[in-house]
C-alpha cells in the first residue's frame, strides 16, 4: 500500500492548482448569489389577497360560531373596508411588517338569530373574535 505524500503534491503543484480552482469557483458563487439578490420590484407577493384573507376569516367565525350553544347552522358575511397594507424601509428593498385589512362589518344568519340569548352570545363571539364593536355586527335568523 502506497503512502499518501502530500509534500510530493504541493511540490508537483496539483494540490496548490485544486486550491486556487476550488477558491475560484467559491468566489464565483458567492458573486453569482448577488447578483440573483432579491429586487423589490421584481419581488414575488407571497402575502394573502384580500379575498382569501375574507373567506378565511369567515370560515373561521362560521366555525367558532358553529360551536356556540343555541346558534345551530350558521353563515357568515364580512365586508373589508381596506387591503393588506405593507410597511417597508425607507430603501424599499425589505418589508417590516404587513397590516391586516380592517373588518367594515359582519352579518351572521343562524337558526337560534330570533333569540336574545343566542344573539347576544354571538355578538360577545364576533365582537371579542374579530376586535370590533357591536355596532358593527348584525345578526339575523337564518330562512327556514
Amino acid at each position: 500500500m502506497k503512502s499518501f505524500d502530500i509534500q510530493k503534491l504541493f511540490k508537483d503543484g496539483k494540490l496548490k492548482n485544486i486550491v486556487i480552482i476550488m477558491g475560484i469557483v467559491g468566489i464565483g458563487l458567492i458573486f453569482m448569489s448577488t447578483l440573483s439578490a432579491f429586487n423589490p420590484s421584481e419581488q414575488k407577493d407571497t402575502s394573502f389577497s384580500v379575498s382569501e384573507y375574507k373567506e378565511d376569516m369567515q370560515y373561521s367565525v362560521e366555525n367558532l360560531l358553529s360551536q356556540v350553544e343555541g346558534v345551530g347552522n350558521v353563515t357568515v358575511l364580512l365586508t373589508i373596508e381596506n387591503s393588506v397594507e405593507c410597511v417597508y424601509l425607507e430603501n424599499n428593498s425589505t418589508k417590516t411588517k404587513e397590516i391586516e385589512p380592517v373588518i367594515r362589518g359582519v352579518v351572521v344568519a343562524c337558526d337560534g338569530g330570533d333569540d336574545p340569548v343566542v344573539i347576544e352570545r354571538v355578538i360577545n363571539v364576533v365582537t371579542k373574535a374579530l376586535n370590533i364593536s357591536s355596532a358593527k355586527v348584525c345578526i339575523t335568523k337564518l330562512q327556514e
